[in-house]
């Protein structure tokens, strides 16, 4: 079914905004919520752009991008961030690879 990465969610430092893919609605309320502010957290630390994208196997990735111009990204900052964040909400991660594992892979939630 999917065969290229999956957008689950972004944010940007320079538009200011906060984006959940639609096929992600019926996701909880405070799923969302806690994307939205670890997204928008992220972007105001370091700058630039966060998207979290499922690759075809399902893991979630982190991918960061910044404008060429924009000497405030903290590229390091960023690298480091990543990790914070994969080691304080990994459950949560993980729970967000099994959904979408199960619901849009069709795998067995075993």
């Amino acid at each position: 079914m999917y065969q290229d990465k999956v957008v689950l969610c972004g944010a940007s430092s320079y538009e200011k905004l906060f984006y959940l893919n639609p096929d992600f609605d019926n996701l909880p309320q405070d799923v969302k919520d806690q994307l939205k502010i670890m997204c928008v957290f992220f972007t105001e630390k370091v700058g630039g752009r966060l998207m979290l994208e499922y690759d075809e196997n399902g893991n979630l990735e982190f991918s960061v991008s910044a404008n060429e111009a924009d000497a405030m990204f903290d590229e390091i900052g960023s690298a480091l961030e990543i990790k914070k964040l994969q080691s304080e909400q990994r459950e949560f991660l993980e729970s967000l690879e099994m959904y979408f594992r199960v619901f849009f892979l069709g795998e067995d939630g075993e």
